[in-house]
């Protein structure tokens, strides 16, 4: 197919069209680089079904014109905010970046008669539930987050383009993505710390946030996976894993891996890393087993092995 992928310089992106490429498909990328970097596309400058457009989602003639031109058959949106703590001071960069691109995006696939969706949501849209096992029909959902919000605006808006339109689209709510190319998060904030302080780590919060950490590549084999198996409506699925590693814990394998010892752990004190973060909650993953899939790495597994890839 002739697939549009929006955010695809960014981590996650970059890897599902590496995948993509290798199953035949024609790949064009839009991405303004302000979060995703040309070093991780780079390597498909040569590729002869690859094009890469340097333009901002939120110029939504731009987009039309694309789709259009390129006569996309399939839209895969992974643009948006990633990182929660830099809006937790300016919340525009979520209208902007996370919940206008969605709109855009689906007006364009409106115009252009596409019908077919992947969209990358996540656990934040539950809000702070670390007292219950949370599936898709968890009612209720209250974000904490301006990112968690604007990604639960983003799902209303698919809910109700792919009624109007017939559309079909594939929604995923998945937890910490985590493994190679990332560019931000507790794991890349530790490396960074302690390549400048050997002695010593600052670790937000009390160190007791836990949460499952998903290996990329289980992710973007969800995705190929269930890609194409979407009738029309909205197909949602909590997508992780069944185990969880607290923030410490991670500490220790950072400062494991770097070989180094004797580390003083200083915490900030605290349940939660900072304002708007969920310190720990639980997913249900019965829906996604029974359809035939399961992450090959645990939470502790992706972790160690992002590491290895980042030191």
């Amino acid at each position: 197919m002739k697939v549009l992928v929006a955010g695809g310089a960014g981590f996650i992106g970059s890897h599902l069209i590496d995948r993509l490429l290798n199953q035949g498909h024609e790949i064009v990328c839009i991405d303004n680089l302000s979060l995703g970097s040309r070093d991780n596309i780079a390597h498909l400058s040569d590729r002869d079904k690859f094009r890469f457009y340097d333009n901002d989602l939120l110029d939504s003639e731009k987009i039309d014109e694309i789709m259009r031109k390129e006569k996309i058959e399939y839209v895969f949106h992974l643009a948006a905010n990633s990182d929660i703590q830099a809006s937790a001071e300016n919340p525009s960069i979520e209208y902007q970046n996370t919940y206008s691109t969605t709109y855009n995006l689906l007006e364009g696939m409106r115009k252009n008669q596409i019908k077919k969706m992947f969209f990358a949501s996540t656990s934040a849209v539950y809000g702070n539930k670390y007292e219950k096992l949370l599936d898709e029909n968890t009612p209720d959902l209250r974000p904490i987050s301006y990112y968690g919000a604007a990604k639960l605006g983003s799902e209303a808006l698919l809910n109700a383009y792919s009624y109007m339109n017939d559309m079909s689209i594939l929604v995923f709510r998945f937890p910490n993505v985590i493994g190679p190319r990332l560019t931000h998060g507790v794991i890349f904030d530790f490396i960074r710390k302690l390549r400048c302080n050997s002695k010593e780590l600052e670790i937000l919060g009390d160190g007791q946030q836990t949460k499952p950490y998903i290996y990329v590549l289980d992710l973007i084999d969800a995705i190929i996976q269930f890609m194409d198996n979407v009738k029309i409506g909205v197909a949602l699925y909590n997508i992780g894993v069944e185990t969880a590693t607290s923030v410490t814990k991670i500490a220790d394998i950072v400062c494991e891996e770097m070989a180094l010892k004797d580390v003083v752990y200083h915490y900030t004190g605290g349940s939660g890393g900072w304002k708007g973060d969920v310190p720990r909650f639980q997913y249900c993953l019965d829906r996604v087993h029974a359809a035939g899939w399961r992450a090959k790495y645990t939470s502790d597994k992706a972790v160690r092995m992002t590491v290895r890839h980042n030191i």
